[in-house]
């Protein structure tokens, strides 16, 4: 079912199988240990990928003026002495630039790029996120970057994504990325996802997250009504950047 899917809960997964909800538990923890799945809240994230993820650098050039826009936009979203937490990514990277003319601001990363935009500058209070490291994303994941979010809330989060979709939630590379995020969520009073238009709608790897709070899509004005009904359907509410 995960494996279909994308992502399965233990209930689900208990009828299907017609087993109780402590032996699938038990599966899972010898899947999780083989690399085949991981856990998630209540439930179970297929690992795996369907195409190559792509480099920072290549990211950095890709689709930049929908990227300067949505930025523009998500950071105008940000009130002065807010507490910000800005997920990895040339997306986030963006926001964080627009950030400097909102000040002063409390900003928390697990980026180097939104990382190297804030520092240095004067009225913000800049932490980044221990944990390890992700090469490919110049990012921290893992245990030790999801327990240091545990004395955290903030007003906002910014999160990036390889893919979004209405029914399905956020897809990334890896399922230590998808579950991060999932906190993230969970330790912020408002969520936004900054994707651009051709991010919607597609899948190109297998680990998702659906973030399980109310969210707001912020995307680029190249996005169809095709694309965006599907999230305002499922009550998302949607920012399109000019």
């Amino acid at each position: 079912m995960a494996l279909s899917n994308g992502l399965a809960s233990v209930e689900e997964l208990s009828r299907a199988f017609d087993v109780t909800a402590s032996t699938i538990r038990r599966d899972l923890s010898a899947l999780e240990k083989s690399n085949r799945l991981a856990r998630t809240y209540g439930g179970v994230i297929a690992v795996g990928s369907h195409q190559r993820e792509m480099s920072l650098h290549e990211r950095s050039v890709d689709a930049y003026r929908a990227k300067d826009a949505i930025g523009r936009a998500a950071a105008a979203q940000v009130s002065s002495g807010d507490s910000i937490l800005l997920d990895a990514g040339t997306t986030t990277a963006r926001v964080a630039a627009h950030l400097l003319a909102t000040t002063p601001l409390t900003v928390v990363t697990n980026g180097l790029t939104p990382f190297r935009e804030l520092d240095g500058a004067d009225g913000v209070e800049l932490s980044l996120l221990g944990g390890r490291y992700r090469e490919t994303s110049q990012s921290f994941v893992g245990p030790m970057a999801e327990a240091s979010l545990e004395r955290w809330y903030f007003d906002a989060v910014f999160l990036g994504a390889d893919a979004v979709t209405a029914e399905r939630g956020l897809c990334e590379a890896t399922a230590t990325q998808t579950r991060l995020k999932e906190l993230m969520a969970r330790t912020s009073a408002r969520v936004y996802v900054v994707a651009h238009a051709a991010k919607l709608g597609v899948s190109p790897f297998s680990a998702w997250v659906q973030l399980g709070v109310p969210w707001t899509l912020v995307t680029d004005a190249d996005a169809s009504d095709d694309q965006l009904d599907p999230f305002r359907r499922r009550g998302v509410d949607v920012l399109v950047a000019d």
